[in-house]
């Protein structure tokens, strides 16, 4: 058995998609980045990625490289995905959290367990996905960015 953990953070801004857990989230504004930048998915490749002692999400997808511009993150779970099945990793689980103070994720959180169970070619019962705020402290608070940490477990 193996675990590695994974952080992320990106900066809001206005009229840009939000993408979270490979699903679009309503929102006034949405997350800068080199990709899609979606923070949940980005922890969890980090995290599965770690375990593997496979290096980060950014060896495997530099925001120098083209190819990753505005990418659906669903795409670079899937190929952690394959890398770990190719290295002979099965995962056991995946817990995560994502830091919002808006807009709420109960909603839409069972979609994005289906969307990176999917993803990834597990059962959703593997994949945990919590939301929290920050009780208007620090960037998340302050509505600044969104942050996400996940753990993950590989046999």
């Amino acid at each position: 058995m193996r675990i590695g953990t994974g952080y992320d953070v990106h900066r809001l801004q206005e009229g840009l998609p939000l993408w979270l857990g490979g699903v679009r989230v309503p929102h006034t504004h949405g997350l800068v980045g080199h990709s899609d930048a979606d923070v949940l998915l980005h922890a969890i490749c980090d995290a599965l990625l770690g375990a593997a002692a496979l290096g980060d999400i950014g060896q495997h997808f530099p925001d120098t490289d083209p190819r990753y511009k505005g990418i659906a993150s669903t795409k670079l779970l899937a190929h952690v995905g394959g890398l770990l099945r190719s290295e002979g990793y099965t995962i056991g689980n995946i817990d995560s959290t994502v830091a919002a103070q808006r807009p709420k994720l109960r909603p839409y959180i069972d979609t994005m367990r289906q969307t990176i169970a999917d993803a990834l070619g597990i059962a959703i019962g593997q994949v945990s996905v919590k939301a929290t705020t920050t009780e208007r402290l620090g960037f998340e608070g302050r509505e600044e960015g969104i942050s996400a940490q996940a753990i993950a477990l590989l046999l």
